[in-house]
């Protein structure tokens, strides 16, 4: 009898456990070159077609001539390693395969033209189960949200696989929607290093270990599926970190900053705490609008002002009304070279703890900011000013502790 713990790596012990209890609708399996994580999503695939007879899979690819070599021949196998052959028919015009003793089907589909998922129709059941392989082919989630919204539909449960290695490219997309937490999407990592020698070869360690020795960035990126980034990441002192009511309740050394909106420009306010013996910033609470009115900001923040707000000084009048509305609010000095000693000055902090759940937007910023390259590739010296009004607010709430103390002379950047 074949055993499923045979045919998968104790790292995907646990997704299968929650996949089985239903715990969650969106999985997502990043990981590098050998990772087996194709392998343990059509094993999910067959065997839930198998069990559930409502369930129908469909199987996405960005470009329809890579179904055969990719979606299409990864299902075979796990069809044929389950013993299971003699139960499915398959069909290249259009590709499909079929559970013969009841018709449901796994189907595939090419996303060059994703007006193609508004035609797919079923005889029975429903689309329970749907896979984006090579999640970062895709153009953007709004691509996959309308591949979705096609199929997920006249059931009560689904499960929605996205497989990829992680962009070299914090700011690719793929990177960037991973940030936000969804409560309702588990995300898996695990690496060749996770499964047996037998499983993949022995050439396959030898050509890892061969790039590892003479470009391990290469290495680390293609094997271990880290966002290893183009080498401009501004950050490198964020950490993700869940602060507590608890922790709250013991920060002494508030702050808090503001950068006003204007049009399209989000209006932001963070309150933070600063620990000054250990170097360390917590960022615990924003609030981050588009096109937000003075009285309506006034409004969200007043219930969680507790301290001086240190504000962008190039809307005085916004400083004023606030003052006059009970505020503590004062105007940031940002004098000359302002902005390139700020973000040196939290570079060298020993840490900038964001908690992600409660900052989503200033987390995405801190850990996304990247210098902007010319057009020979090297990078530009001056911080790009764009995406960064969490960073300037910031900047703004801590503008009173920046001194020399924990800062070189700002003479250029250090890359």
């Amino acid at each position: 009898m074949i055993r499923l713990s045979d045919l998968i790596v104790p790292a995907f012990y646990a997704a299968h456990k929650d996949i089985k209890e239903r715990k969650h609708t969106h999985y997502w399996f990043a990981g590098g070159r050998g990772s087996t994580k194709s392998s343990f999503i059509s094993l999910e695939i067959v065997i839930n077609v198998i069990k559930d007879p409502e369930c129908n899979a469909i199987c996405f690819r960005k470009v329809g001539k890579d179904i055969e070599e990719s979606v299409y021949n990864q299902i075979l196998w796990a069809i044929d390693i389950l013993g299971v052959n003699d139960y499915f028919k398959a069909y290249k015009s259009p590709y499909r395969i079929i559970y013969k003793p009841t018709g449901q089907v796994i189907a595939f589909r090419g996303l060059d033209d994703a007006t193609k998922t508004k035609s797919i129709k079923l005889k029975k059941g429903y689309y329970k189960i749907s896979w984006f392989e090579e999640l970062d082919e895709f153009s953007g989630p709004q691509e996959i949200r309308k591949a979705e919204q096609s199929v997920m539909r006249g059931g009560n449960q689904f499960i929605a696989f996205k497989s990829y290695n992680p962009p070299q490219n914090v700011n690719n997309w793929v990177n960037k929607e991973v940030i936000h937490e969804r409560k309702d999407r588990l995300v898996t990592k695990n690496t060749y290093l996770d499964v047996p020698k037998d499983w993949l070869g022995e050439q396959f360690f030898i050509e890892a270990e061969f790039l590892k020795k003479f470009n391990e960035l290469a290495y680390r990126h293609e094997y271990l599926g880290e966002i290893t980034g183009t080498g401009g990441l501004i950050f490198n002192n964020v950490r993700d970190l869940r602060i507590t009511d608890d922790m709250i309740a013991g920060f002494d050394n508030l702050r808090e900053g503001i950068d006003w909106g204007f049009a399209a420009d989000p209006f932001v306010w963070l309150k933070l705490h600063y620990d000054k013996t250990r170097r360390c910033v917590y960022i615990y609470d924003e609030e981050y609008r588009i096109q937000l009115t003075n009285p309506r900001a006034m409004e969200l923040i007043k219930p969680r002002h507790q301290t001086w707000i240190t504000a962008d000084k190039q809307e005085l009048k916004s400083i004023d009304e606030f003052d006059s509305n009970g505020f503590k609010i004062t105007k940031a000095e940002q004098g000359p070279d302002s902005v390139r000693y700020g973000i040196k000055w939290l570079q060298q902090l020993a840490y900038i703890y964001i908690d992600k759940e409660r900052c989503p937007h200033t987390f995405e910023e801190f850990s996304l900011y990247e210098l902007e390259k010319n057009k020979n590739g090297e990078f530009k010296d001056k911080y790009p000013d764009k995406n960064n009004h969490c960073i300037d607010s910031t900047r703004y709430a801590l503008e009173d502790d920046m001194n020399n103390n924990y800062v070189t002379a700002v003479s250029g950047l250090r890359l």
